[in-house]
């Protein structure tokens, strides 16, 4: 239980990051809390969607992992960044994710913040 709060902490923080870096990347709200709040609902569902749909993505897409020897995983990122834009848009969240570009970098952004904050925090269960 203490590891998925830890990831989900990790990943918000990288979304915060993410949307201070990139102009494109919004999240708008009439206060911090409710931002902060929208941050933690929008990584779990980020999480979600990387635990649910990134392998299966990542499975059919193996053989362009060999020939581009692994850069195909920006583009992975960068989808698996633009459905939860979408999922959010459903679920009536004010986060937004405007372009494939912005995505690609939000996704590059995301994953090295995710990972310094991974290897910063404690991973016990």
């Amino acid at each position: 239980m203490k590891n998925f709060v830890v990831k989900t902490i990790a990943n918000a923080c990288a979304l915060g990051v993410a949307v201070w870096a990139l102009d494109k990347i919004t999240l708008t709200g009439d206060s911090t809390g409710k931002k902060i709040g929208t941050l933690i609902v929008v990584a779990l569902l980020f999480g979600l969607v990387n635990f649910l749909v990134k392998p299966l993505v990542k499975l059919l897409t193996f053989p362009l992992f060999i020939l581009t020897l692994g850069l195909i995983t920006l583009v992975v990122n960068a989808l698996m960044l633009l459905l939860t834009s979408w999922l959010a848009e459903k679920f009536d969240l004010s986060f937004h994710v405007d372009g494939f570009w912005t995505a690609v970098l939000g996704g590059l952004i995301i994953s090295i913040v995710s990972w310094a904050l991974h290897m910063v925090l404690p991973d016990e269960d």
